[in-house]
């Protein structure tokens, strides 16, 4: 029996041994373990703590890669009044009561012309006055060019105008609202949010809903929660241009002794690392070691720097030690950036733990065996 005892004291000596130079089993991979040749002279990776006094720096640091659509216009005031433009559709009532009329025949007192599109060169087409220009003119600017030119022909004309936009003189709200479609300028001083509120506004499950602005060539995007917020930057918008609403497509990534391991959305325009922490649902009780939060990210090689007024890697981990109050603190400071990976390393004494259960289970089976044959 003093023999057995033995054994059982020289095995549990060396899975003490085993466990703090071996792999055991484990959930997540430990801080020693992903940081382990960060000081070599080819690494290349850099290893950065977030703290108060590395803070200054760090918001001086370029923008990382993969970052959304960015850019927006400004508010610009344009005519309280709709403004003609090519494919548009004009209506004329030509009234002229001259005893011996160009325009009407004999008992008439008008002459209907419908559906007169403007060309593409801004024109229409008139009987006996021929072409006149009539685009980024308003409607009752168009209707006083045009009745001068019949005057010319008879001076008792007077011309009455209907004007119906064409795609030149509307917007497409695209999706992302209740009703979407395309909707006829009213005047020029529609802007982006209006057009939301005539789509029926912003559908319900959108995460931090984003809108983006079509306009010709250039795609323009801002956050919904930042445009009802300034109104300096609520577009006024051109015909022509498309407007939908989607989701904020950016995420950040949590991985190991987390609550929660998923992809996880942006909320908000800024997410700090300590909003990260709340997202993921804490860390896992009795794994996670919170000296060893990592946040790993990819820079372009573009945003590389010597000086310190950029990374000095383009692969980069910050550490966070969220057992003190300035890695708390520094922690609500810090930005995550889209396609950030948060890492919650675990403790090593889980991993100890580990194989030392895992050991003593086996040794367990050899105990009773050992009592059944005795």
């Amino acid at each position: 029996m003093r023999l057995f005892s033995g054994k059982v004291l020289l095995l549990t000596v060396s899975l003490f041994a085993l466990a703090a130079c071996g792999d055991a089993p484990g959930g997540a991979p430990q801080a020693k373990e992903i940081l382990r040749g960060a000081q070599a002279e080819d690494a290349d990776f850099a290893v950065v703590p977030v703290t108060r006094a590395t803070l200054p720096q760090l918001s001086k640091w370029p923008q990382s890669s993969s970052q959304p659509v960015s850019g927006w216009l400004e508010k610009s005031s344009g005519p309280a009044s709709q403004i003609i433009q090519a494919g548009d559709m004009l209506d004329l009532s030509i009234w002229d009561n001259g005893e011996s009329s160009l325009l009407a025949q004999k008992g008439q007192k008008a002459v209907e012309l419908r559906s007169i599109r403007v060309s593409s060169a801004g024109d229409v087409f008139l009987p006996y006055v021929d072409q006149v220009y009539v685009a980024k003119m308003t409607p009752d600017a168009a209707r006083e060019t045009i009745q001068k030119r019949f005057a010319e022909i008879s001076t008792t004309a007077q011309v009455q105008l209907n004007h119906q936009p064409g795609r030149e003189s509307s917007v497409d709200l695209i999706s992302g609202v209740s009703k979407p479609g395309n909707f006829p300028l009213p005047d020029r001083n529609v802007s982006v949010l209006s057009l939301i509120a005539l789509g029926g506004g912003v559908e319900a499950h959108l995460t931090n809903p984003q809108v983006r602005l079509m306009r010709g060539s250039k795609l323009y995007g801002i956050s919904l929660d930042r445009l009802l917020k300034s109104p300096a930057l609520d577009t006024t918008l051109r015909g022509g241009d498309k407007v939908y609403v989607e989701s904020d497509e950016r995420y950040f990534l949590s991985l190991g002794a987390a609550s929660k391991e998923a992809q996880i959305p942006f909320p908000d325009d800024q997410v700090t690392a300590l909003d990260a922490a709340s997202l993921i649902g804490g860390f896992a009780d009795n794994r996670a070691n919170p000296k060893g939060v990592l946040v790993l990210r990819n820079y372009d090689g573009s945003d590389v720097r010597s000086d310190g007024t950029g990374p000095s890697k383009e692969r980069t981990i910050f550490s966070f030690d969220l057992t003190s109050a300035d890695g708390l603190f520094s922690a609500g400071e810090f930005q995550i950036a889209n396609k950030d990976l948060v890492l919650v390393t675990e403790s090593s004494v889980v991993q100890n733990g580990t194989v030392i259960s895992v050991m003593y289970d086996a040794l367990g089976i050899g105990l009773r065996a050992r009592s059944l044959r005795n």
